[in-house]
């Protein structure tokens, strides 16, 4: 079962903005109100700053800390795709299905991303194709 992001969206400030570059820069300023917690986007707008993940249950690498083990966790409750910035190293990572990749160059983010996006036939059928 998947989980509904409506709570973790009810946990966290209401925002519903266009999602623009300012916007997440002016929310993850270190010390801004909404900095602490995740942002909640769906589509292309942001409904919420300052959420509060699950955090996994999972055996985990110790070096992981709380925002990537809250990405893990939010990761095998739901569909979503959670992007995770290092505050240490501003290494970027990406969850999904319980996975963690890490070591994403910032020039290949939106790459990946659009590759987790991907309406799941289009996967599907890439998938049939290689086989």
């Amino acid at each position: 079962l998947r989980s509904d992001l409506t709570l973790i969206a009810e946990g966290g400030i209401a925002v519903d903005a266009k999602v623009s570059t300012a916007l997440l820069q002016n929310i993850f300023f270190k010390n801004a109100p909404l900095h602490d917690g995740a942002v909640l986007i769906e589509s292309d707008r942001v409904v919420a700053a300052k959420c509060i993940l699950p955090v996994t249950q999972s055996d985990v690498p110790k070096s992981y800390g709380t925002r990537h083990r809250a990405a893990i966790g939010m990761s095998e409750i739901s569909d979503a795709v959670i992007v995770v910035v290092s505050e240490e190293t501003g290494g970027i990572s990406v969850a999904q299905g319980g996975q963690l990749r890490r070591d994403i160059e910032p020039a290949r983010l939106q790459q990946t991303l659009q590759r987790y996006l991907a309406p799941v036939s289009r996967r599907r059928a890439k998938k049939e194709a290689a086989e």
